[in-house]
């Protein structure tokens, strides 16, 4: 029955046909409620809702094909499961007949793909060698920043760093270790007699050289900076399966040789050329699965760093973001008695702050070694 509503003392059908008609004409709309609708007085031209539903589904056919390599690209590189297996099978084959058709360069054109892996600007440089400049990412170096660090520069003593041969420190990690890089890059700098390079990327880690090749990234920053310590901080990421076939289920044992193995050969690479390691373990975790993963993580990396030939620092960040005990906290009282804001809101990353105390954290770590930084 249709609906009624009242303006005044008048009755007026919910089906009232959009322009006057008589009465006559009324009944005989009514009686075809499936007929067109009248043209409205604009003069604008009112389309069946069939051919709106085709002339969408027209259009997301032709957005699936130009966009599905990047849809597969996703894909492939999302947390390995059954979600991951059935958006690999879909986009697969409309990605192939894209790619044949040539229709990334279309999209290319578009600048959607102008982003570099892992969502950073690359490597970049700072201090007495390197001021400002940056790579640009792994395979298009700044020539300018990397000239200036050949081995030409390296002092006799790295452990006595002037301004003229200043000490270079290479900073690598995922988006934790940027939280970490950006204040020890600018703390390491600031001291006039270090060079600190950075490269960390969001959303990267060991596990996942299909979406961001760490060991190739990293091998090619050791050949542009040719650092004497590398500073690395990575491993938020890594908590998920290894994609096969056939994938490798987190925390089996399987897993762990594997991981175990991915972290070694990240420690021999940095170390390729005689640099000093040090290798910042995870922080404690608001969600309490999250911070059970990142013991599993730590123990592995701390076991691989005591057994590395030279051995590899492997400090913890337990209790100095932490509480006495090690657990979760998102304020600490520094030495100085002030309270510091360490941890970001969503219980995961680092504040500026706490980016700061783990710099500190570092720095002293170098100055035990025997490193003369101001």
């Amino acid at each position: 029955m249709a609906s009624l509503r009242t303006t005044g003392h008048r009755a007026i059908s919910a089906r009232t046909p959009p322009h006057p008609v008589d009465w006559e004409s009324f009944d005989e709309w009514q009686s075809h409620p499936h007929a067109e609708l009248p043209a409205p007085p604009d003069g604008r031209h009112r389309a069946r809702w069939t051919r709106v539903l085709v002339l969408g589904a027209a259009a997301f056919a032709l957005w699936f094909v130009l966009f599905a390599p990047t849809l597969q690209h996703d894909a492939q590189v999302s947390p390995v499961g059954v979600r991951r297996t059935v958006s690999m099978d879909i986009t697969g084959p409309v990605a192939a007949l894209s790619r044949g058709l040539q229709l990334s360069h279309i999209v290319s054109a578009t600048g959607r793909t102008n982003r570099l892996p892992g969502g950073t600007v690359g490597l970049t440089l700072s201090g007495p060698l390197g001021q400002g400049a940056s790579s640009g990412g792994r395979t298009a170096p700044g020539r300018q920043g990397a000239a200036r660090l050949t081995r030409a520069t390296v002092p006799s003593n790295p452990k006595r760093p002037t301004a003229a041969h200043p000490l270079r420190v290479l900073i690598v990690g995922d988006s934790i270790g940027l939280d970490l890089g950006g204040p020890l890059q600018s703390d390491l700098a600031g001291t006039g007699v270090v060079s600190a390079a950075l490269d960390a990327r969001e959303s990267t880690g060991l596990t996942r050289p299909d979406y961001f090749n760490w060991p190739a990234e990293l091998a090619s920053d050791i050949e542009q900076v040719h650092p004497e310590v590398v500073v690395v901080m990575i491993g938020g990421n890594d908590a998920q399966d290894f994609p096969g076939p056939p994938d490798t289920p987190f925390t089996s044992p399987e897993w762990n040789t594997l991981y175990a193995q991915r972290v070694t050969q990240f420690m021999q690479i940095a170390q390729s050329g005689g640099a000093t390691v040090i290798w910042v373990g995870m922080p404690p975790m608001q969600d309490p699965v999250l911070n059970a993963q990142m013991q599993d993580i730590n123990a592995v990396v701390q076991h691989q760093a005591a057994a590395s030939r030279p051995p590899v620092s492997f400090l913890s960040t337990d209790k100095s973001l932490g509480t006495p005990q090690g657990g979760y906290t998102a304020f600490i009282t520094n030495a100085a008695g002030q309270v510091v804001d360490v941890r970001a809101p969503d219980g995961t990353h680092l504040t500026t702050g706490g980016g700061a105390v783990v710099a500190d954290q570092v720095i002293a770590q170098l100055r035990s070694m025997g490193y003369r930084i101001p």
